[in-house]
């Protein structure tokens, strides 16, 4: 079991690290081209008509890894602020949520601290990518994305046409009036896919930021003596924000 002192000693870099870390995803969520795929293939109107190479990108970002990542960071900077907060104080109180106790004994300096935390994630969550609500989503396991349903268009060539204005006569040559039409030659057949999460999971999610901050404020004012000197609590946070999917 580490000693108060050791637990101060390494409380700045975990705070560092994960205040980076959060950084890093608050940056990276902002970044549509990074959530966003594609997928388009070609397909000629006729035998002989002219070949495209398929294109494609990837989805390089996706949302849920961000809130796990997010969520591995914290959780190392919720225990070590436990280990300190629980061993400086004998005040406490149970953050009991829905009727269940989520986390037990708390002392008063670390639900001060969870508010602060709370309050940040709340923010985070805020921000996060939203499907786009104007196309249709599925989940696509192959690539742990959703994706949309391939829409097919038309790709066309514009086909010179000549038209007679007036016919030749023996004095005169002919009249013609060159025009361009466009003349279907093929079809795109395009996928779009896309890191971001359907607009329930991130309303889901701030319904359950805002429900843990109302319990652990409700906790400090009911807190209580209580002390001890080592816990962990990020499992239990996070298991219980990131729950679902």
């Amino acid at each position: 079991m580490p000693k108060l002192n050791q637990i101060i000693a390494v409380e700045k870099g975990v705070k560092s690290k994960s205040a980076q870390e959060l950084a890093r995803a608050q940056q990276e969520i902002q970044k549509p081209v990074l959530l966003a795929g594609l997928s388009r293939t070609y397909q000629p109107k006729d035998e002989e008509g002219e070949q495209f190479p398929p294109e494609s990108a990837r989805v390089q970002v996706k949302a849920e890894d961000l809130l796990r990542s997010a969520a591995t960071s914290l959780t190392r900077l919720f225990d070590v602020t436990a280990a300190k907060d629980w061993a400086n104080t004998a005040t406490t109180a149970d953050v009991l949520v829905e009727g269940r106790t989520l986390l037990a004994g708390v002392p008063v300096p670390y639900l001060l601290f969870l508010e602060k935390q709370l309050g940040e994630l709340h923010a985070f969550v805020r921000r996060l990518p939203v499907l786009d609500a104007a196309e249709s989503w599925s989940q696509d396991p192959s690539t742990d994305t959703w994706k949309t349903e391939p829409v097919r268009t038309v790709r066309t060539k514009k086909v010179p046409r000549n038209h007679v204005k007036a016919e030749a006569t023996e004095q005169h040559p002919a009249q013609v009036e060159v025009y361009y039409e466009d003349i279907a030659i093929g079809y795109w057949t395009t996928v779009k896919f896309s890191g971001a999460l359907p607009a329930r999971r991130v309303n889901e999610l701030l319904e359950r930021v805002e429900r843990l901050q109302e319990a652990v404020k409700f906790a400090r004012e009911e807190a209580n003596a209580f002390e001890v000197t080592d816990q962990r609590v990020g499992e239990a946070v996070f298991g219980y924000l990131l729950a679902g999917s």
